[in-house]
């Protein structure tokens, strides 16, 4: 159940671009080629795709394992990209509930670290309606 952006091209991308998806993560490889869609207009060096595209597959990740216990049918995830002179912006929201984070140590939870590492800066907003990640890197380095 797919409800992606339609055709994606340099303009789409510098006006912006939206797509919807079921908080399923067998969504996920289709999210992180839209992502380099998104991002393709721009070429960007490898690197700097590779950092954003991880980066948003962190939060969709985070939005499908944590905000949905489980995940149902109607559960969805949205992400939004844009840009302004200095900065590219991609947004990930969903509509469940925050879920705080545990102590327990182990292998999992490191998904806002990595986010953090990726790109300039991560903002994060929960309340009843659901969470959004908000994702700013700028254009020039």
């Amino acid at each position: 159940m797919q409800h992606d952006a339609a055709d994606i091209d340099a303009h789409a991308a510098t006006a912006g671009a939206h797509g919807v998806w079921a908080a399923d993560a067998a969504h996920l490889p289709h999210i992180r080629t839209v992502i380099r869609g998104w991002l393709a207009p721009f070429a960007l060096d490898d690197d700097t795709e590779q950092d954003l595209v991880l980066a948003v597959n962190e939060a969709v990740s985070n939005a499908i394992e944590h905000a949905y216990d489980p995940p149902g049918p109607d559960d969805l995830v949205e992400v939004t990209f844009w840009t302004d002179p200095n900065h590219f912006y991609v947004e990930v929201a969903d509509h469940g509930h925050w879920k705080e984070a545990t102590t327990n140590g182990g292998h999992r939870g490191r998904g806002i670290l990595i986010m953090q590492q990726m790109v300039g800066s991560v903002s994060i907003d929960h309340d009843a309606d659901g969470t959004t990640v908000l994702l700013r890197h700028p254009t020039r380095w």
